[in-house]
């Protein structure tokens, strides 16, 4: 595990420690991010803590061809009563994520900082935002890096109506061509969707 100073680096992913953690600070520039996520690693902290850097093994991914839709849920998406876009409000779906409240959580690790830094990438065509909406009210959504690569990395969801959030991204992924999707670290949520742990070599080959 190491400290970055001002250069734009990063040690290589086996460096990291037990549980993942590659580097800690740096900053949260647009040219430090790319290089991180197209290194397979990816920043995660809490407001009051440096910034860090990480690249579990094994990594928490879903293949698309493995995404698993229950009957119950087939049922919600042929009901139609929520419309999907993308990056249509990109703003309102990072602001979404970062004022949820989360079970086990007591702050968010989506800071004004990140927030800032992801917004540019939006701009910038890196990251992608995913709406779901009743009629014109915006209840669920998602937001992740896509850097042209085949992959997606996922960064956080949101719903504030049951569902919401998985019928936004089951459909984003039943309409995209993704070889794979980056859920980063293990949640029995995703689990359920068909997500599933490989060893960190075997995902850094997709990047």
């Amino acid at each position: 595990m190491r400290f970055l100073d001002d250069k734009i680096a990063f040690p290589p992913p086996h460096e990291a420690t037990a549980d993942g953690l590659v580097a800690v600070g740096g900053d949260l520039s647009i040219e430090r991010l790319i290089l991180a996520y197209r290194s397979g690693i990816f920043p995660w902290f809490e407001h009051e803590t440096p910034i860090l850097w990480w690249s579990p093994d094994p990594r928490f991914v879903l293949f698309p061809v493995d995404l698993k839709v229950s009957k119950s849920m087939k049922r919600i998406l042929n009901k139609k009563q929520f419309k999907v876009t993308v990056n249509q409000a990109f703003d309102a779906v990072i602001t979404n994520c970062a004022t949820a409240e989360r079970q086990g959580q007591r702050g968010t690790w989506i800071t004004h900082n990140m927030i800032q830094s992801y917004k540019k990438l939006h701009e910038l065509g890196y990251a992608k935002s995913v709406e779901v909406w009743d009629n014109n009210a915006l209840v669920g959504g998602l937001y992740g890096v896509d850097l042209g690569n085949g992959v997606f990395s996922g960064e956080s969801m949101f719903t504030t109506v049951s569902n919401a959030s998985k019928v936004g991204f089951i459909s984003f992924l039943q309409n995209s061509s993704y070889r794979l999707v980056d859920c980063q670290v293990y949640t029995e949520h995703l689990e359920r969707l068909g997500a599933k742990e490989i060893p960190r070599n075997e995902f850094l080959s997709f990047l």
